[in-house]
């Protein structure tokens, strides 16, 4: 398991999105985007079910104009923050990929598989 350090704790806001790049892989960089929501962050790869693509056309939006939901740019998908379930387009039943978050004294970290 590999440990990427991603940001202080309040670095994020409550009901705010944040994308972030982890590094070179063999597949190339990890990309991921976190959302503070009631005080816990959730974390997902920044793919797109449907199409395999980002979900964000803009640096750290990944959420709806209500932000309640996350939403693909490029389809209008709508995901459940707590679950990453695609509840309304054209993936609906499938889910983004969660990733899970470490919170320590220095910040947050993400934990992705070698």
């Amino acid at each position: 398991m590999q440990k990427y350090f991603l940001c202080r704790y309040d670095d994020l806001s409550e009901g705010q999105s944040k994308g972030f790049s982890l590094g070179d892989t063999a597949a190339g960089t990890d990309n991921i985007f976190t959302i503070m929501k009631d005080g816990e962050v959730y974390a997902y790869k920044n793919t797109c079910p449907h199409r395999g693509i980002n979900l964000d056309w803009q640096e750290d939006q990944f959420l709806d104009p209500d932000g309640a939901l996350i939403q693909c740019a490029s389809h209008g998908a709508l995901f459940k923050i707590e679950s990453g379930e695609c509840i309304a387009g054209p993936c609906t039943g499938d889910a983004l990929t969660p990733v899970p978050v470490e919170y320590a004294q220095d910040g947050l970290y993400a934990l992705l598989a070698d």
